[in-house]
């Protein structure tokens, strides 16, 4: 029998788990990010004087998901927005609920850091991942517009 799902903060330590999920998120998403980027990222969660957060879902001692999550101020509130940048699990578990206990543990903490709401974005093509958000929040109606610089 396994262990229950555990949702934690990721701490220094799982760095080698969460690797292959980071570079899994980016593979599904069709992106290369430049290993020092990686690197930044990472510190960023255990910088006290940064904004972003890193959480994980854990089973018998192996990493199964994250998602990162950031607070920013916003010109309609008083209290932080939190925007929830990247969520993932591995393949094999998914449908399982992983995805909707990495939100709901974003839910908490945002609430308990004086957010009034919890935000993010998605692909148009990703269907099975929108099956859950549908469950979990509301879309906005809005439309993201960007543009790069190189």
């Amino acid at each position: 029998m396994s262990d229950p799902l555990t949702i934690r903060s990721a701490v220094s330590a799982d760095f080698e788990q969460w690797l292959p999920l980071w570079e899994g998120y980016n593979s599904f998403y069709e992106r290369t990010v430049p290993p020092e980027v990686t690197r930044v990222t990472w510190s960023r969660f255990f910088d006290a004087y940064e904004p972003m957060h890193a959480i994980v879902a854990e089973r018998d001692g192996k990493l199964l998901g994250l998602v990162h999550y950031l607070f920013h101020r916003n010109t309609a509130m008083l209290g932080p927005t939190c925007y929830l940048q990247d969520l993932f699990t591995v393949a094999n578990m998914r449908g399982q609920g992983i995805g909707r206990a990495l939100i709901e543990a974003v839910y908490e903490r945002a609430q308990a850091a004086g957010s009034s709401r919890v935000y993010w974005m998605t692909q148009e093509s990703n269907a099975k991942a929108r099956k859950l958000y549908d469950q979990v929040a509301e879309r906005s109606g809005f439309i993201q517009y960007r543009r790069q610089f190189h």
